[in-house]
């Protein structure tokens, strides 16, 4: 099981991820698209790099926005898997 991170790591890691923010024991980001369709090829984007990590984002989308959320759930917290999925998600256009 992946190992929670300090509060103190948690705000280090965060403050190199300019559109994700820390929300209690969660990381989130939000996007906006133009429409529906754009949102959904965003978020199909996110496939290959959940499978790949074995780690696997909270996903909420609402016609044109799209919010992940990340955390460890068997950890119980934030975790290095969640910021490092978080640094992949960020290069997604």
């Amino acid at each position: 099981m992946a190992q929670l991170l300090t509060e103190a790591e948690v705000q280090n890691l965060a403050s190199n991820l300019s559109d994700w923010t820390v929300d209690g024991s969660k990381l989130q980001s939000r996007r906006q698209f133009k429409d529906f369709l754009q949102a959904m090829e965003f978020v199909n984007k996110l496939v290959e790099p959940a499978e790949s990590a074995g780690h696997h984002p909270d996903i909420e989308i609402s016609y044109n926005k799209v919010r992940i959320t990340l955390t460890t759930h068997d950890a119980g917290g934030l975790t290095r898997k969640d910021f490092e999925l978080a640094k992949e998600i960020s290069q997604i256009s």
